[in-house]
């Protein structure tokens, strides 16, 4: 067996054990004290008196083994180490005596690696839009280190690939794939979503993490203002035709970036109408576009939500963090000045992918969605953002876009509904 590292793993540092006692887990996952000095054991922390439960899987790339003599012991295949200590006390939960005795775990301070600690995503495939750089990368990366299968969704192949070899060189052993998406082009989602269906695999995370910023006003070639396409509609069509995949691979999550910017739009359920979502060249404002997209991607999730949950497919909505510095600012030269100023009080990437993360594999959020996370909580939307008309307006909406623009050209599906 090969030598094992008389360095145990960190726990809780708040919970520093005295002299001569260590922390020991049991089979069933239960946390106890072993004190060498009297021969004793207990399950109560000899110092805070807490006590703890360690839950789920081994971490991925750990191995738990059995030596000859009966001892356990824990092989990391990532690092080649091998140790005594079960690598889930690094973050051991404290039981608590009521279930209203709650903490927050996370904050705007995490990032997505540590909402990660401890979960092997072995078998889990993730498309994500947008992915080859900014907050998708960091979305990609980190799932991608902790076993799962992902997609990169992207318009530039060259980067794209870049990023996947990123991630490979940083773990050869990580599942990743690069596929084209254009979302300013509906025949490129369609193309997209067909390859992807016709490789077998099964979706259980669809991040739509895409968006621009700042861009003049333009048409895409399917005759819809540009950004809005690439904001809302593009994706609502890309998960519409994934719809029946997600289904297929149930309990599945969807996740869509927001922003706290959409508590600035002027829609409302009378003004929501086709000309104020794809305005006219004189009526368009690309700030007041932005605010607009970023609500309807709240109301998209809500209304998705709720026609998907009865068949075991949630959707929430996320703001990842205030200016953190992304590549979403490059289309327009004040955005790049004030983000170059206030860099130096901007997350990383890294803490703004944890709130994406967090939405997409966090355990209390099982079967939980129509909801809207700010810093890795549960944050109230604004009060049109929660209006159900306002959502399945939009979703009507959405679709009298799609017939329109792909009468010539393509085939809109039908809606998925609660009865499908």
């Amino acid at each position: 067996m090969a030598s094992l590292s008389n360095a145990a793993l960190d726990s809780d540092s708040d919970d520093e054990l005295p002299p001569g006692w260590e922390e020991r887990v049991t089979t069933e996952g239960k946390v106890y004290y072993a004190n060498h000095e009297n021969q004793n054991t207990q399950w109560k922390h000899p110092v805070t008196g807490k006590k703890k439960i360690v839950r789920g899987e081994l971490p991925y790339g750990w191995e738990r083994k059995v030596a000859t003599d009966g001892t356990v012991f824990y092989v990391d295949h990532n690092n080649q180490k091998t140790t005594y200590t079960d690598p889930r006390l690094a973050f051991a939960e404290e039981l608590k005596d009521s279930p209203m005795d709650f903490r927050q775990k996370f904050d705007g301070s995490s990032t997505a690696m540590q909402v990660l600690m401890g979960r092997d995503l072995t078998g889990k495939y993730c498309l994500i839009t947008g992915a080859n750089m900014g907050i998708g990368f960091e979305t990609a990366r980190s799932l991608a280190l902790h076993g799962a299968y992902v997609i990169l969704a992207c318009r530039n192949m060259q980067a794209a690939n870049d990023a996947k070899a990123q991630i490979i060189k940083e773990h050869p052993k990580a599942n990743v794939e690069v596929l084209h998406l254009d979302l300013a082009s509906l025949s490129s989602v369609k193309a997209m979503t067909d390859e992807y269906i016709s490789k077998g695999w099964p979706l259980h995370l669809l991040i739509l993490n895409a968006g621009v910023f700042g861009l003049p006003y333009g048409l895409s070639c399917d005759g819809v203002e540009q950004m809005f396409q690439v904001n809302h509609l593009a994706q609502f069509y890309l998960t519409k035709l994934l719809v029946k995949v997600l289904m297929r691979s149930a309990p599945a999550r969807v996740v869509v970036l927001s922003s706290e910017s959409h508590r600035f739009s002027s829609l409302t359920e009378t003004s929501l109408t086709m000309e104020a979502l794809s305005p006219s060249e004189h009526q368009f404002s690309s700030m007041k576009a932005y605010n607009d997209h970023k609500l309807c991607n709240i109301l998209f999730s809500s209304e998705l939500n709720m026609r998907l949950s009865p068949h075991g497919v949630t959707s929430n909505a996320v703001h990842p963090g205030n200016m953190i510095s992304t590549g979403i600012a490059r289309h327009w030269w004040l955005t790049r000045l004030l983000f170059t100023l206030v860099r130096p009080f901007t997350k990383s990437l890294q803490q703004g992918a944890a709130t994406t993360i967090y939405a997409a594999i966090a355990e209390e959020l099982n079967g939980v969605g129509g909801l809207y996370f700010n810093n890795c909580c549960r944050c109230p939307p604004s009060q049109v953002s929660a209006s159900s008309q306002m959502a399945s307006r939009l979703w009507s909406l959405s679709e009298q876009f799609l017939r329109e623009s792909l009468k010539d050209g393509g085939e809109s599906p039908e809606s998925p509904t609660v009865n499908e």
